[in-house]
């Protein structure tokens, strides 16, 4: 046991906490909406079971994410995806959750929170598995299981607290946003079908394309929700 937490990338470790803490607000939403008409005793379970649920399902999407990262283009293809995530995270759409009913019985619960956060987790999955190359390949999968242990009661108990946090201070949500390009611009000069261009091994080419994924979505999400702004002012008259 100590050997594994000796050998853990604990770097890696508090990205995917970071990760999932930041983009697991949405999953959290779900929880509470499938479970709000449960009875009252059964609430913490339909959370518990829910919770249990979703945590398998994803651990299973990111071992799927992990090894087929190794195929050429898709870490390009994921970079550009987490691209996507993290100029979304700094300019959210309009509520996502309007379709998610709350259930009087509570495995109808537990099949709403399930279904729902799969399909709500590609960002998680991807962004996850994008910073656990960091790791040794054959402590991949342990790490994941462990970040997602880590995090996912911040997420489910304490939710309302990172949410307040978040509101209170929103430079957190343009560091996470810039976490996801820094990983995403890792993940796209680091795909096999660059092996090549030996230039796009070094150290300088990695750095650089990390630093240019971070500034690209913190300006890009930055520009996107500046319009969004303006676009919401001018409907409001």
């Amino acid at each position: 046991m100590f050997e594994f937490f000796a050998s853990l990338h604990w770097g890696a470790v508090a990205q995917i906490v970071v990760i999932d803490i930041l983009l697991g607000g949405d999953n959290a939403v779900v929880i509470a909406l499938a479970c709000r008409n449960l009875p009252a005793q059964q609430r913490v379970r339909g959370v518990l079971w829910g919770t249990a649920g979703a945590i398998l399902l994803r651990v299973v999407l990111i071992a799927f994410a992990v090894l087929l990262l190794d195929v050429p283009l898709l870490k390009f293809a994921g970079g550009v995806l987490l691209l996507w995530i993290g100029v979304r995270l700094m300019a959210p759409a309009e509520d996502a959750h309007e379709n998610v009913k709350p259930a009087d019985k509570l495995w109808e619960a537990v099949k709403t929170i399930v279904i729902a956060d799969a399909v709500m987790s590609l960002d998680n999955v991807i962004a996850i598995a994008g910073a656990a190359e960091q790791a040794d390949p054959g402590h991949r999968i342990a790490l994941v299981i462990f970040g997602l242990l880590v995090s996912i009661p911040i997420i489910v108990w304490g939710s309302t607290l990172v949410l307040k946090l978040l509101d209170r201070f929103p430079i957190f949500i343009t560091f996470g946003a810039a976490l996801l390009g820094w990983i995403a611009g890792g993940l796209m000069v680091n795909d096999p079908a660059g092996d090549r261009w030996p230039l796009l091994d070094t150290p300088a080419a990695i750095y650089g394309a990390s630093v240019a994924g971070a500034l690209f979505v913190v300006i890009a999400g930055y520009v996107l929700k500046k319009r969004r702004t303006a676009s919401s002012a001018t409907h409001s008259r």
